[in-house]
């Protein structure tokens, strides 16, 4: 029972992510990306050259170890990194999709008007 309030606030930030990361479209989520990419690159430098600041981190929310928390970030940064390609990729084959039809619109050039083809005389089985 002792790990419910830390469980309970990383299903929030869990989901928080993934409502965040599907609805953010644009210059400025993309911006905050990046500057969290930045911000998590310096904390992992940090943590490698004082790695007990973990359990520290891991005490002060309530989790029993340090590794227990790497963990946990770990699981966060995936989700998020999974959820952003997920919708790079979706973003893209709407490109293509559109891209590609375009394509075929400019390249199949006005109708053409239809040729009356004499319909070929067929042998009358009937005698």
């Amino acid at each position: 029972m002792k790990n419910v309030p830390i469980q309970l606030v990383l299903i929030a930030v869990v989901l928080l992510t993934a409502v965040r990361l599907l609805r953010a479209r644009g210059a400025r989520p993309q911006a905050v990306r990046r500057l969290g990419l930045m911000v998590f690159a310096a904390f992992a430098v940090w943590s490698i050259l004082f790695p007990q600041v973990w359990n520290q981190i891991a005490r002060f929310v309530g989790v029993g170890r340090g590794t227990d928390m790497v963990l946990y970030a770990l699981v966060v940064a995936f989700l998020s990194f999974t959820l952003t390609t997920y919708l790079r990729f979706r973003d893209l084959e709407h490109r293509y999709t559109t891209l590609a039809r375009r394509l075929a619109l400019d390249e199949a050039g006005p109708p053409q008007p239809r040729v009356a083809v004499p319909e070929q005389e067929q042998p009358y089985a009937g005698s």
